[in-house]
């Protein structure tokens, strides 16, 4: 019996176990690296305290309706970092100063808030640090939070996005 070269070369200069070892080592390679990325690069797509924010859910539901009871309603346009907004008072006798919320769907690092207050026409005029991009969600109430108006908005956009009660 002949005895070939592969048969007589040592174990680590053998292809077929170092191409069997390699199987798992990439496995393992490409899992730690998984890892390494997911844990730095969460996403705030689920709440911890979802109990909570159902809760919470059910009460804005009544301030969204009590808009809606107030006939309340307005109309938010954005230029680049300013915005518009052309508030329909209903049945509330003066102009309130306003809170206007945004929050980015997918990135909470990005929400803000700002205090907003009329001029003499009624009009809103606000403007953010840098130019606003990519899916909003709105929310505008008075100080006291006694009712919202909301809405969903992806900027930028050409056209004014209405802000609605319990209609949404």
């Amino acid at each position: 019996m002949h005895k070939s070269d592969s048969d007589s070369a040592p174990w680590y200069r053998q292809f077929w176990l170092w191409f069997i070892i390699a199987i798992p080592l990439t496995s393992i390679t490409y899992t730690l690296s998984a890892v390494y990325l997911f844990s730095q690069n969460s996403v705030d797509l689920v709440a911890e305290d979802y109990y909570k924010k159902g809760k919470a859910i059910n009460l804005d539901l009544s301030k969204l309706k009590y808009a809606d009871k107030l006939k309340l309603a307005a109309n938010l346009s954005f230029q680049d970092s300013e915005g518009t907004l052309i508030f329909d008072k209903g049945t509330l006798s003066a102009y309130p100063p306003l809170s206007i919320i945004f929050t980015h769907r997918t990135l909470a690092n990005k929400d803000f808030q700002q205090m907003i207050t009329p001029d003499h026409k009624g009009v809103y005029r606000f403007k953010t640090l840098n130019a606003i991009t990519g899916p909003w969600f709105i929310k505008l109430s008075t100080f006291e939070n006694i009712w919202v108006l909301q809405s969903a908005i992806n900027l930028p956009t050409n056209h004014a996005t209405s802000l609605q009660g319990h209609r949404l």
